[in-house]
């Protein structure tokens, strides 16, 4: 058990060193070390995971490995980007965007091992509040308005989650049963919990919750705080933070399927997918800003995870492993457009044009993951997507099945629209000359998760598959 907290308080340390070293360029040597040792700590639990704590607040299960795992490589190839990135700003002070990384970082790790709902509480209410400062890195107006947007919404819908838990808390004093937010209990005692607390519960945690994934119409926050962050911070907003969030949903979503309420949350579920989808099938369409852009391909991505929770049965192992190839495929996509935003010192359409002539290898690599994310073969998304969809058709399902790929389609055509003139149009004559071309340090990093998601659309690890198996049965009411 020594090792989890070492686990947790490695970023805690690591955060400490960065803010005591004066040298703006060694500080930033602090995250790839770090992450590098929560990488290997994270697949050392993985294959040795220790038992629950004494009062079970804390445990590693397959849920939550399959999430620390992925935030796990995130951080570590953003990390590595880092380096690359701030030795281009150093001008920049940097000592509060890697003390609030690493303390993200911490802050992810305890949401993913925390069995207590209140832990679990604090633990995503503090990723909100250290990823305040990182939206705010470039210090001009249309950030500062970015970073209040996104603590005003966020904040509201994580205090929303806190009135949720206070409501399953009383739903068991309802219940005269011993007052608990252990998540084992809870599933345990579900079925007997006060119906109309429960039901209380369950609307107010799945808006707190779902305002913190984006999930329409509670997305608002995602293109003011996608658009004007730094692109290493995007791929973390659009990565690790959703994914912490969905798994605090899971969590909700397991006691759901123990009571008797679960086809209720889920058709709740099904029709705030959809609606994401579509939202982001409009939104997309003529988008100028590509970085806005992504921020509606995550409103997308959510939506296509919450489907397959809301059809259950085989979709949730599709909504697992999209969850991962979700994470990874944005990381390359904020990664490369952040390098293809600095070539051009501009994030407009109307000013990028060419990116393969400019920067060859963030172009190709912006193009790929446009493919990838899409859910063209033969890329990761498009085994889960076809998985999630397979599984409306088994199940007759037809107008779920028939609307998700319609919006499929729009959302394909909307983003190619943006897309393909980035990167293969004509560079202007007339664009500014800005300094910035690929280097090693910023285009290994997007490469090696580029790699990852083709590796996953070609071929599944067995140990994988095993994880996502087990965390599928969790969400299918088992323990």
């Amino acid at each position: 058990m020594y090792l989890i907290w070492i686990f947790v308080l490695l970023p805690l340390l690591g955060a400490l060193v960065a803010w005591l070293i004066p040298d703006n360029r060694r500080r930033a040597l602090v995250l790839p070390v770090v992450a590098a040792l929560h990488l290997a700590l994270t697949v050392t639990l993985l294959v040795q995971t220790p038992p629950p704590s004494p009062d079970r607040w804390i445990f590693l299960d397959p849920l939550g490995k399959l999430s620390l795992l992925c935030n796990s490589i995130l951080f570590f190839v953003c990390a590595n980007y880092a380096v690359g990135y701030l030795k281009l700003r150093r001008k920049r002070p940097n000592r509060v965007l890697c003390i609030s990384l690493l303390v993200c970082l911490s802050a992810m790790t305890l949401v993913a091992i925390a069995q207590h709902l209140g832990l679990l509480w604090i633990a995503l209410e503090m990723t909100t509040i250290t990823m305040a400062p990182l939206i705010y890195f470039n210090r001009n107006a249309r950030s500062i308005e970015a970073t209040w947007k996104y603590l005003l919404i966020c904040s509201v819908g994580i205090a929303i989650a806190l009135l949720g838990l206070f409501f399953l808390a009383y739903s068991t004093i309802v219940a005269k049963q011993e007052v608990t937010l252990l998540l084992g209990t809870l599933i345990d005692t579900a079925a007997d919990l006060h119906a109309g607390w429960r039901h209380a519960a369950f609307i107010f945690l799945l808006v707190g919750f779902g305002s913190k994934m984006g999930l329409a119409p509670l997305h608002t926050w995602k293109p003011d705080a996608y658009g004007e962050a730094p692109g290493l911070v995007g791929a973390l907003l659009a990565g690790g933070l959703v994914n912490c969030a969905l798994l605090a949903l899971l969590r909700v979503y397991q006691i759901a399927v123990a009571s008797t309420e679960a086809e209720l949350f889920q058709e709740v579920l099904l029709g705030m997918g959809l609606l994401s989808m579509a939202f982001a099938a409009v939104f997309m369409a003529r988008q100028s800003d590509f970085k806005r852009m992504l921020a509606y391909s995550s409103v997308e991505h959510v939506g296509i995870i919450a489907v397959a929770l809301g059809l259950g049965k085989g979709a949730l192992f599709g909504a697992l492993l999209h969850m991962v190839n979700n994470a990874l495929t944005k990381g390359v996509l904020f990664l490369s457009c952040g390098n293809i935003h600095r070539a051009y010192n501009s994030k407009s359409t109307q000013f990028v044009r060419g990116a393969l002539r400019r920067t060859p290898w963030s172009g190709a690599l912006f193009l790929a993951a446009f493919l990838a994310i899409t859910g063209s073969p033969p890329f990761g998304p498009f085994v889960s997507e076809f998985t999630i969809v397979s599984s409306a058709f088994v199940q007759q399902n037809y107008w779920t099945a028939a609307l998700f790929l319609l919006f499929l389609a729009m959302i394909f055509m909307g983003m190619a629209s943006t897309v393909i003139p980035v990167v293969l149009g004509k560079v202007p004559d007339d664009l500014e000359r800005t300094p910035y071309r690929d280097t090693a340090p910023t285009v290994w990093p997007p490469l090696v998760l580029m790699a990852l998601v083709l590796m996953l659309g070609l071929w599944l690890p067995e140990s994988l598959q095993e994880l996502l198996h087990q965390a599928a049965g969790l969400l299918e009411g088992g323990r």
